[in-house]
């Protein structure tokens, strides 16, 4: 299991899943119903996402090489959304819409393999 923590703000994520395939970062979050709270998923390589055959509102915070936060993307809506990463986007992170209130570009995410932890 890995977990994705924001540096001085604590866990946003318990339960990411790699989607660092070709197929798996090719299908995404695509066809599921829902994510759970603290799941998510994250693609790489990816500097910008869609929501086409979505079926549920995400977060995308998207990071760089350094792990640095360089987007977030709150409520994307399933059919109409789209969001791009910007500038050195490398990844993204896909999360149940609302969860990634409290991370902001400029934040160092922490992924922490076998670690649980709480908000």
């Amino acid at each position: 299991m890995v977990s994705v923590a924001v540096a001085g703000k604590g866990v946003v994520a318990r339960d990411v899943r790699p989607a660092h395939g070709m197929v798996s970062r090719t299908r995404g979050l695509m066809f599921r119903r829902r994510l759970d709270d603290g799941e998510a998923l994250d693609i790489r390589p990816c500097g910008s996402i869609h929501m086409m055959f979505m079926r549920f509102p995400i977060d995308a915070v998207f990071y760089d090489r350094e792990n640095r936060v360089t987007k977030v993307a709150q409520h994307l809506r399933p059919w109409t959304g789209i969001a791009m990463g910007g500038k050195g986007a490398r990844g993204v992170i896909e999360m149940p819409a609302g969860a990634a209130g409290k991370v902001r570009p400029g934040d160092l995410l922490e992924f922490e393999v076998g670690k649980q932890g709480t908000s």
